[in-house]
């Protein structure tokens, strides 16, 4: 089991390196970030693929990357450029965590973006597969939602390419379906962590075989001991804090300073 903390960059960026340089002294796995451009009133959301490159230049050890980035409003061939640039970055401790995104208000609406979820799902879909092609070798892609016709250099650091989590909102299971194809799933509840019992049954949703070395990436719920969400099939899991609350930035402070619990 590795453990990691998805930091909500909406904070000063001097704060958000700080918490990942002391994260990795700390003995935790990953260090992620929330990609929105807006979020809640009051909230700041600062440029996560920005400060993963300074994060990545004050550690040496743990995996960086988006936890999640909203592909349908990022253009795919800037989204490989920037996870390439972060691996060479890193010395290849790139991943890309990917999803629809929300709020669909105030982060795609308001934004002039396409708020549709079958639409998204499709543009995320498209642009999955041109970043896996980017990414691996000469592209000539013509779909629906994009068109692209590219041969990127430098190639990233860890072949074929860094590694994709596909999250997606439970009990739906066709971003189960969809995560199937790349290295990893992301299962998030609207209605809080999962349990051990509620991941083991999601993973059951499609009634497909596990992947080999496939990631299964959650948000834990608190005195759940380590082995039964193991046991469950999660190979992740990363805490995080609800930047709405007063006091969030201390939250995120202790999660920092406590490590990861391996019990």
């Amino acid at each position: 089991m590795k453990h990691g903390i998805n930091i909500p960059p909406f904070t000063d960026a001097s704060t958000v390196v700080k918490w990942t340089r002391e994260a990795e002294e700390a003995g935790w796995d990953g260090v992620f970030l929330w990609d929105h451009m807006q979020w809640r009133p009051g909230v700041a959301p600062l440029d996560p693929w920005v400060l993963l490159g300074a994060m990545a230049q004050v550690t040496e050890r743990v995996l960086l990357g988006p936890l999640v980035t909203p592909l349908s409003r990022r253009r795919p061939q800037v989204v490989a450029k920037h996870i390439a640039t972060l691996d060479h970055l890193s010395g290849g401790r790139a991943v890309l965590g990917v999803g629809l995104g929300e709020p669909v208000d105030r982060d795609f609406a308001d934004l002039g973006e396409e708020t549709d979820a079958r639409v998204r799902a499709a543009m995320l879909d498209e642009a999955l597969t041109v970043i896996d092609s980017l990414l691996t070798g000469p592209t000539d892609f013509q779909g629906e939602h994009y068109q692209i016709r590219a041969d990127f250099h430098p190639r990233p650091l860890q072949r074929p390419r860094p590694p994709i989590w596909v999250a997606g909102l439970t009990p739906n299971r066709l971003p189960l379906v969809r995560s199937r194809r790349w290295e990893g799933t992301v299962p998030i509840s609207p209605e809080g962590p999962l349990t051990p019992e509620q991941l083991a049954e999601h993973l059951l949703r499609d009634g497909a075989a596990r992947p080999a070395d496939w990631d299964v990436v959650i948000t834990p719920e608190r005195g759940i001991p380590v082995k039964e969400y193991a046991d469950a099939g999660a190979t992740w899991l990363v805490h995080s804090a609800w930047p709405t609350e007063s006091g969030w930035e201390s939250e995120i402070s202790a999660i920092v300073d406590r490590g990861p619990d391996r019990t």
